[in-house]
């Protein structure tokens, strides 16, 4: 949830329709992107002294006109682009347009949350979304379809069904792929998915049961709150400082919750950049062993890493599994993932992999791998990582003087705010002038508080004149302060 709140007080509208309505203009205006949640109905009808029922009539309405999605058991979003790639915000605009043209009084908007048509979500500057900058992926990929379309034999082979876990050919390119980051094993080992993201519903399928204890560093991959509600699983979130998880921490927890796994990013952290040193990944291991925890590990940031430190798998043969893509060295939509298990849980994961989806799709698991085997990744990263030391340069060079953490070879900043600043209040002075970023509360595990912190994506901004003046941006809402918020 971005902060954003519609207010009532200026309406003449029946009050259901004057919540759509303020909701409809902020998709419209860029407040509200594809993919963010909408408050809770309890918080929005406490929020604005009305029933839940008004709530959910004004969601209702929403949904209707194909703005929002609600989501079982996990709340309503804005809905993402259609299939031919337009924008939400242009969706959106027909609705509003039509509400506009009944005479009906326009919703007032929290002040701070307000934006005009002139800062609308053509014109914003993402700072929020971590996605790869762009490198030549493009131009390869069109190369790589040349060759397979001129070889009929294999295109027909990648038409016809595959074992669950993968081709044996894209397997051993996952392994290879894995022992980048430290991870050597069979290729029996690793299995071919979906993306990380699938890869890691599968092993919580495979490893977890409804009402399990999962446990997750207290700020995380958001990723993980959603499978986790959708199973039903415990989320417990783990004390974490600048290195990260705390042993002590994680140890206090085992004693009381007996839980049954761990999913942590233990290297280039999502969202703090923290990597944790060989004496903790040591200490990690050992209370995983003797609490019969599985360690579940998100090693997709590592792959940026020119020598990644081992996986804490590397420590655990019977407790560990991996999961890596491509999606944040290469490019996200090649929907590539990896995941290798000890191999008592091999079949099992197969066994979730068959039933969800039968098999990853062939044809783009015959892209990667080509390029894993190639070398072709290895050009990719590399392009890929001088990007990432350019827009590091960019970001050090605008935002000196001010306090923040990041890894020379991480994608991102963490910016822990100062006082009077609170994360809400930033993030929508920001988008109010333009530039779009993830506040702490989208990391938060379970039901802790949430640091008054901001993290900063530097591949989100599609130029580096864009990236500059998006920080630029940043810099000088920091250095004014929230005071002029409040004022008449």
């Amino acid at each position: 949830m971005n902060g954003w709140m519609p207010s009532l007080s200026r309406s003449s509208e029946p009050k259901y329709r004057a919540i759509a309505h303020a909701y409809a203009q902020a998709i419209h205006g860029g407040q509200m992107l594809p993919g963010e949640k909408l408050p809770a109905h309890r918080l929005l009808a406490k929020t604005l002294s009305v029933t839940t029922g008004t709530v959910s009539r004004a969601y209702g309405e929403l949904e209707r006109c194909g703005m929002v999605v609600a989501r079982v058991g996990d709340g309503t979003y804005v809905a993402e682009p259609d299939a031919d790639g337009a924008r939400m915000a242009e969706r959106a605009r027909p609705a509003s347009e039509a509400w506009e043209r009944s005479g009906a009084a326009t919703a007032g908007v929290a002040g701070m949350g307000a934006v005009s048509a002139a800062g609308s979500a053509a014109r914003l500057i993402d700072l929020g979304q971590n996605v790869p900058m762009p490198t030549d992926e493009a131009f390869l990929l069109t190369q790589t379809l040349r060759e397979l379309a001129g070889d009929e034999r294999l295109a027909g082979e990648l038409l016809l069904y595959q074992p669950e876990g993968g081709r044996r050919s894209h397997r051993e390119a996952g392994a290879r792929w894995l022992a980048r980051m430290g991870c050597v094993a069979a290729a029996e080992r690793v299995l071919v998915t979906q993306g990380a993201q699938h890869g890691l519903a599968c092993v919580l399928r495979a490893v977890l049961r409804p009402g399990d204890t999962i446990f997750a560093e207290a700020l995380s991959y958001p990723g993980i709150v959603a499978l986790a509600r959708q199973l039903r699983l415990n989320l417990v979130g783990i004390e974490i400082d600048e290195e990260g998880i705390v042993p002590a921490a994680l140890e206090r927890a085992c004693g009381l919750l007996a839980p049954r796994a761990l999913f942590c990013v233990p290297t280039l952290h999502n969202p703090t950049t923290a990597t944790l040193s060989e004496a903790r990944r040591a200490m990690i291991a050992e209370i995983a062993v003797r609490h019969h925890l599985v360690v579940i590990e998100d090693l997709v940031p590592a792959a940026l890493l020119d020598a990644p430190p081992a996986p804490l798998a590397a420590r655990l043969p019977e407790h560990g599994i991996v999961i890596s893509s491509l999606s944040k060295a290469v490019a996200p939509g090649l929907r590539i993932g990896y995941v290798q298990a000890p191999q008592d849980w091999v079949g099992k994961i197969l066994a979730v992999i068959r039933s969800d989806c039968w098999m990853t799709s062939p044809l783009p698991a015959e892209i990667a791998a080509r390029w894993i085997v190639n070398g072709e990744i290895d050009r990719l990263i590399a392009q890929q990582r001088a990007q990432v030391d350019l827009r590091q340069g960019i970001a050090a060079e605008v935002l000196a003087g001010w306090r923040y953490r990041t890894d020379p070879a991480s994608p991102h900043l963490w910016l822990p705010l100062a006082e009077p600043w609170r994360a809400a209040e930033f993030s929508a002075a920001l988008r109010q002038a333009g530039v779009l970023v993830k506040t702490a509360d989208s990391f938060v595990i379970g039901r802790g508080s949430a640091p008054h912190a901001v993290r900063l994506s530097l591949g989100g901004a599609r130029s580096h004149e864009a990236l500059r003046e998006g920080l630029e941006v940043l810099a000088r809402t920091l250095r004014n302060g929230p005071e002029g918020l409040y004022s008449a």
